[in-house]
């Protein structure tokens, strides 16, 4: 499933509509208020977040996920290469099970006094190599690099 986003002036008039939509009816609304309300629609996080989406091509190609494929992303924000050693779809389709194996250990914990190396995940993404769970600050587990 690929997810296509309008072009950045589209969403951008969509914030302009919404804005003066709610300013008519009473309840006015700053531009960049009306902005952040679009990218949530648009199942993003936050404007900058979508606006980053749409300005990628739509037609991009992937690259494909297979056991054995040498991926990269970041695992709790932080940059990583690594191996698929399985992967599987759950039910319903629109999630799968990855397991990766690091080239190099991960340092998870973000404490200057303290580390906690991953060498190996599990984890569940979706179609575009985002895990569905996040941090406590909004950022998802894994991000795979497609």
């Amino acid at each position: 499933m690929t997810t296509t986003y309008p072009a950045i002036d589209e969403l951008k008039a969509q914030a302009r509509r919404l804005r003066q939509a709610m300013n008519d009816r009473g309840t006015p609304m700053t531009h960049s208020a009306a902005l952040e309300m679009i990218a949530r629609q648009h199942g993003a996080c936050d404007w900058n977040t979508l606006a980053a989406l749409a300005a990628k091509p739509n037609a991009a190609a992937k690259t494909p996920l297979f056991v054995g494929a040498h991926v990269r992303g970041r695992y709790l924000n932080q940059p990583f290469t690594g191996t698929i050693l399985a992967l599987s779809a759950l039910p319903g389709g629109d999630l799968h099970r990855i397991t990766i194996h690091f080239d190099e250990p991960v340092d998870v914990v973000t404490f200057e006094s303290f580390s906690a190396f991953r060498r190996r995940v599990n984890a569940q993404i979706d179609a575009d190599g985002v895990s569905p769970r996040k941090t406590s600050n909004g950022v998802p587990h894994l991000v795979l690099d497609l």
